[in-house]
């Protein structure tokens, strides 16, 4: 290799993060994946593949790259994160601390990842792998986590407890499903409404309601 293309190829490599970057922007905040806006390469099309299917393949391969690249980095911050609490109360406070760290880090890769989903595309079994992942580190959090006192069963919980497909055969207990699942979607809900947003012009700080919202599910201060 010359020095002029080894040149080259350091430049890019050391554009590849803002690269990607951009393309997320793009796909959260422009109708990049649905129109005629691409980033053309001059790879020819196989025999027999049409060029609108050739384009979607291709769009489908990017998207998988960056959805794993973010579903990792959370399942990571959360594993860090679930080892640093002293207590399960703790331990479920560290993870919603990270969730919230990860998601305005990049605010764009958290949308790409929980905002609104692209149409035709379906994530294969190892993308969903990692986010199962990601589940499990909460479900145990939640199993961890002492009950304030003995409770029976609320209809959600059994219902939850035959319907727990989405919990990838953890045998986590009705309640921890309950409560994860409750982590899940109150806590998503902040971060997506204020990533987007939403929150602007309301005149408080979202973090601090997040923060209420932890120690709601949790029953401790953050």
């Amino acid at each position: 290799m010359s020095a002029e293309a080894a040149g080259l190829e350091q430049g890019l490599r050391a554009a590849l993060p803002l690269v990607e970057k951009a393309i997320r922007m793009l796909a959260v905040d422009t109708d990049f994946w649905f129109d005629n806006h691409w980033i053309v390469e001059s790879a020819p099309v196989e025999c027999g593949r049409s060029r609108p299917t050739a384009k979607r393949s291709g769009r489908d391969e990017l998207i998988t790259e960056l959805v794993t690249d973010a579903y990792r980095s959370l399942a990571d911050a959360f594993r860090a994160a679930a080892g640093s609490g002293s207590d399960s109360g703790a331990g479920l406070t560290a993870l919603a601390h990270a969730m919230r760290a990860w998601a305005l880090e990049d605010p764009q890769r958290y949308l790409l990842v929980y905002g609104t989903p692209v149409p035709g595309y379906h994530a294969p079994a190892d993308v969903t792998a990692i986010a199962s992942e990601i589940m499990d580190v909460l479900l145990d959090a939640c199993a961890a986590q002492p009950a304030p006192s003995p409770a029976p069963v609320t209809p959600f919980e059994a219902y939850l407890d035959g319907h727990r497909d989405w919990a990838g055969g953890h045998s986590a207990p009705p309640a921890a499903l309950h409560r994860a699942l409750a982590f899940w979607t109150r806590l998503h809900g902040v971060l997506s409404l204020e990533l987007a947003g939403h929150f602007a012009g309301m005149g408080f700080d979202p973090e601090r309601l997040y923060a209420a919202e932890v120690e709601a599910l949790t029953g401790s201060r953050t």
